[in-house]
């Protein structure tokens, strides 16, 4: 290669790092900044499990009442259409019945036992009065005014006549794998039925929703773009990507929740001598890659909320805060308000 030759690259590539680095300090240089319709800090997962039975009308109250910023729920749908917070689609964990919610009506599901593991704090179990499964519509109904975080967990084929057909797909990073019309439709019934809940309580500016699903996230955009949605899986593997190549401060982002967990908190789930050296080592990797500074505060930099999930500790809520996160998920919402209270001291 000719000095010249290697003079126009290095040129290049330094203005391409110099360029990639103001911009993702200043990333409003080249994007507009999103507009925030709420901002929370305080998020309770599954309603505060580790304080009430999860996902219940007691667990929603209590953390409302502590003062949540946001409830994170889990949906599924019963064999009569009735779209239920529930985690688990089968109902053994959580009520010692080995049955699917959508091989029964609403009335024939099981209630909750009266202790439940909580699921992100190891040994540890939660009890409560409340076990019964309540309706979406109810906690809508109930909680008109705070943010709700809906994990879209199963999609159901039996609503596909109430689907609508789908608009043109929008464009995105990535394209929407090819499927045939009724298994688009299929991934968009439950979506649907959701989303129609959120117009009927007008709720479509304080909701958010969302999947580890690619697909899923994409059908819930189409069927109403006016809830804004969380990053799939496979986005944050791709924002991660383009964050470490220095192309993410280039690319147009259409989702404004990035939603992901602290990997490091894996180790405390697990006996430390049931690990091989090789998981151990996976875990501590992805936790490097993944609580990046610099990605969060970019992210936040263009209006987009970054939460952690699952924080049970105060050291977690700390190292969450500091690296830049915008809300930290917990199953204690009492813990964490307290936190709040003397981190902002």
């Amino acid at each position: 290669m000719s000095s010249t030759a290697a003079f126009y690259l290095l040129s290049t590539l330094g203005g391409y790092l110099v360029t990639s680095f103001l911009l993702l300090k200043y990333p409003t240089l080249l994007h507009q900044r999103k507009k925030q319709r709420f901002l929370s800090k305080h998020i309770s997962h599954r309603g505060g499990a580790g304080e009430n039975l999860e996902n219940t009308m007691a667990a929603f109250q209590h953390a409302v009442t502590v003062g949540t910023d946001m409830l994170e729920l889990d949906c599924h749908i019963t064999k009569d259409e009735q779209v239920v917070v529930s985690h688990d689609e089968n109902l053994k964990r959580s009520t010692g019945v080995n049955v699917n919610i959508s091989d029964l009506k609403y009335c024939e599901l099981p209630t909750y036992l009266g202790k439940l593991d909580v699921t992100f704090q190891r040994a540890c179990q939660c009890e409560g009065k409340d076990n019964r499964i309540p309706l979406l519509k109810e906690v809508f109904e109930a909680f008109p005014t705070t943010p709700i975080n809906i994990d879209i967990k199963v999609n159901n084929s039996v609503l596909i006549k109430k689907v609508p057909k789908a608009p043109p797909a929008l464009s995105a990073l990535l394209p929407i794998p090819p499927t045939s019309e009724v298994a688009a439709q299929t991934d968009r019934v439950h979506a649907s039925v959701v989303s129609e809940l959120v117009k009927q309580y007008r709720r479509e500016h304080i909701t958010v929703w969302g999947n580890a699903s690619y697909e899923i996230v994409e059908k819930c955009y189409r069927e109403n773009s006016d809830i804004p949605i969380l990053f799939s899986l496979q986005r944050v593997l791709l924002i991660l990507g383009l964050f470490f190549t220095g192309l993410l401060p280039f690319v147009p982002i259409r989702e404004q929740f990035f939603e992901i967990p602290m990997p490091s908190i894996i180790l405390k789930l697990k006996e430390p001598h049931t690990m091989s050296k090789s998981q151990k080592f996976l875990i501590w990797l992805s936790d490097i890659l993944l609580m990046r500074k610099a990605l969060f505060d970019h992210l936040t930099a263009r209006g987009i909320q970054v939460y952690i999930w699952v924080l049970n500790e105060e050291q977690e809520y700390k190292r969450a805060f500091d690296l830049g996160a915008t809300g930290v998920m917990t199953d204690y919402p009492t813990k964490l308000k307290n936190f709040l209270h003397d981190f902002s001291a």
